[in-house]
């Protein structure tokens, strides 16, 4: 052993080599993974913030700047609406106007919107910017996070009652809607378009990342030029679109109002706000009817297949169709009609969807949609064919075979369907029980949905507006967003 120690001391020539060759192969190594990992903080870094235009997706929220427009254009036409004496011309009883003064609303500084049904049922604009308008400590559910600096927003959101407007207007029965002359829904519309189209968001983004809610197939009918490129949230495509009225069975193709772009590439479908209360499972009872219908027999265009609909089953057993307007003996005579059902029938009407459905959902009647151009909010996020059942025009005009089909679902496929509805109830709900929409919404409720439908949507809006400003001045781009 002593040998051995003596020669290692005698020679250390090779341990030196030895140590000396570990460490160049470590500090290598450690050069090595260095610089990998500095190239992939590089790359991360360049990809975030240095790309020109980049944006970046916030996958729980979507960031909303407010558009400063006049009170007058919102809650101001809500004071406007309850200090009017005139009741709505198109119904027999207005619920809003037959209120004795001393109970009227106190001036506020957000009003409730209207009970008329025919005004209620479009009040998705209200409860959406309710939720914005709510203190930032009480939103602790909601999707939509509200910035002040419109540089640091998604979208921009245009607070226009655009609905109250048009309904305003054409509950005064002068007239003058479709005209310019005497219309103060018009002068509003402009009111909002000059507003807005003179903002630097709106020059940065051609109106591409503004979002419009015209629930109303008739809102912003004057203007529909000029805000075509923008987010619209609509209940569907039917007043954007028109049929062929020669058409008898309302199967004629679509064809498109020139001065329009809708797509489901960037519009969203939301849903009515429903006019009857929801109905528990635990409260479903027996229900003796087949199908059901309530609501008016003659309509236009593509609604001329309700009439049709209307005259093979008016007479056949276990179905009741009814002619009624959503007033207060209406809405009576339809809980009790939906809630004694198993089915509730939704044909097309001048439009191809209508509250009816969300009503029939509310009540756990099951949904009989014959609307071949329909299209349905929050498509993707549920599936309507797990408590809907769909029928097409062809089929459903046939002699026998609706109340056919239908009879053949069996009672334990009903049943389930039932429990589908129930758990998507709240989905379609806006209200959230605070004074004047301002207060916490439900987080599974349709305003958060709606807001993550449009978040879905920020990737294709992004590259539209980045695409647009490599255009050449002066080259014209043809509109081609009809694909659905």
């Amino acid at each position: 052993m002593a040998l051995k120690i003596s020669a290692i001391a005698n020679n250390p020539i090779p341990i030196t080599k030895s140590l000396f060759l570990t460490f160049i192969l470590l500090s290598l190594l450690s050069l090595f993974f260095l610089a990998i990992s500095y190239t992939n903080s590089t790359t991360t870094h360049n990809q975030s913030n240095s790309i020109p235009n980049a944006i970046v997706y916030h996958p729980n929220s979507i960031k909303v700047y407010v558009a400063d427009l006049p009170r007058s254009l919102n809650y101001g036409l809500l004071d406007r609406y309850w200090s009017s004496g005139l009741p709505d011309s198109r119904i027999p009883s207005d619920p809003d106007h037959q209120i004795p003064t001393a109970q009227l609303p106190r001036p506020t500084k957000y009003p409730p919107y209207p009970e008329n049904p025919l005004v209620k049922q479009y009040s998705a604009e209200y409860w959406v910017l309710g939720d914005l308008e709510t203190p930032e400590e009480m939103r602790t559910g909601s999707f939509a996070e509200r910035v002040f600096d419109v540089n640091d927003a998604d979208v921009v959101f245009v607070p226009f009652f655009a609905t109250l407007s048009a309904e305003m207007q054409l509950g005064s029965g002068n007239g003058s809607f479709r005209k310019k002359e005497g219309n103060e829904d018009y002068l509003r519309q402009k009111e909002v378009v000059d507003f807005v189209r003179n903002t630097d968001a709106w020059k940065r983004s051609g109106g591409r990342d503004h979002v419009f809610v015209l629930t109303d197939p008739v809102a912003t009918w004057h203007v529909r030029a000029e805000i075509a490129l923008a987010i619209l949230l609509v209940v569907d495509f039917g007043g954007w679109y028109r049929l062929d009225a020669k058409s008898a069975d309302g199967s004629s193709s679509d064809v498109m109002i020139h001065h329009t772009q809708v797509s489901l590439l960037k519009d969203v479908i939301v849903p009515y706000t429903h006019l009857l209360p929801r109905l528990q499972l635990s409260e479903n009872k027996e229900r003796p009817t087949l199908l059901y219908f309530k609501g008016a027999k003659h309509r236009h265009r593509g609604g001329l297949v309700r009439e049709k609909l209307w005259d093979l089953l008016v007479n056949e057993p276990g179905v009741v169709m009814e002619e009624g307007f959503p007033n207060a003996t209406g809405r009576e005579q339809s809980i009790k009609g939906m809630r004694t059902s198993e089915f509730c029938l939704h044909p097309a009407g001048d439009t191809p969807t209508s509250c009816r459905l969300f009503d029939a959902i509310q009540s756990l009647c099951i949904p009989v949609v014959v609307s071949d151009n329909i299209e349905l909010p929050f498509e993707g996020m549920i599936d309507y064919l797990e408590f809907s059942v769909f029928a097409a025009v062809s089929d459903a005009l046939t002699p026998n075979w609706l109340v056919t089909h239908l009879r053949s679902i069996p009672a334990k496929k009903r049943e389930e369907f039932r429990q589908n509805m129930a758990k998507v109830q709240p989905i379609f709900e806006y209200e959230n029980g605070h004074a004047g929409g301002i207060g916490p919404i439900p987080p599974d409720g349709a305003v958060n949905h709606i807001w993550k439908k449009v978040h879905q949507k920020l990737p294709a809006i992004k590259e539209a507006i980045v695409r647009n400003k490599r255009k050449p001045a002066g080259v014209s781009i043809p509109l081609r967003c009809h694909c659905t």
